[in-house]
């Protein structure tokens, strides 16, 4: 269930909202969770909008993109790591129609630690988030 943060500056992406959803979703695909909406309801993208004179890197520049993605220990092996910062890369580059993005996107993955998670004030473990999928599938309410 990960968390991603973008950070671009304002007027980068027009349709915000798609963004995050096809963001979210494809993180989804690559940590191979179920259609469940124990995870469709609990990932969540949030597009950032940051004045020009917010970022910079050391050469003056602000036209980059920062994506962070948390995601729970162990989700992603070297595999899915490379097919997620791909992905989201090009989901950046086709939101902003701007090919040239793509040298200039940041996607950093971060893992949270074991019972690093927190949903509905618990800090759930590997084992919770698992135990908790097995009992929505067992009762059959997919995410559709």
């Amino acid at each position: 269930m990960p968390m991603i943060d973008v950070y671009a500056t304002e007027g980068t992406f027009k349709h915000k909202h798609t963004l995050a959803q096809d963001l979210a979703r494809a993180v989804m695909r690559w940590e191979a969770v179920p259609d469940l909406a124990l995870f469709s309801d609990n990932t969540a993208a949030f597009i950032h909008d940051l004045p020009a004179d917010a970022i910079s890197n050391a050469a003056g520049d602000s036209n980059y993109v920062r994506v962070q993605v948390l995601t729970p220990v162990n989700v992603l092996d070297r595999t899915k790591q490379l097919g997620v910062v791909k992905e989201l890369t090009g989901i950046i580059v086709a939101a902003a129609g701007d090919p040239s993005l793509a040298n200039r996107t940041w996607v950093l993955i971060t893992e949270s630690p074991e019972g690093g998670w927190g949903i509905d004030g618990h800090a759930y473990t590997g084992a919770e988030i698992a135990q908790a999928a097995r009992r929505e599938l067992a009762a059959g309410s997919g995410a559709g």
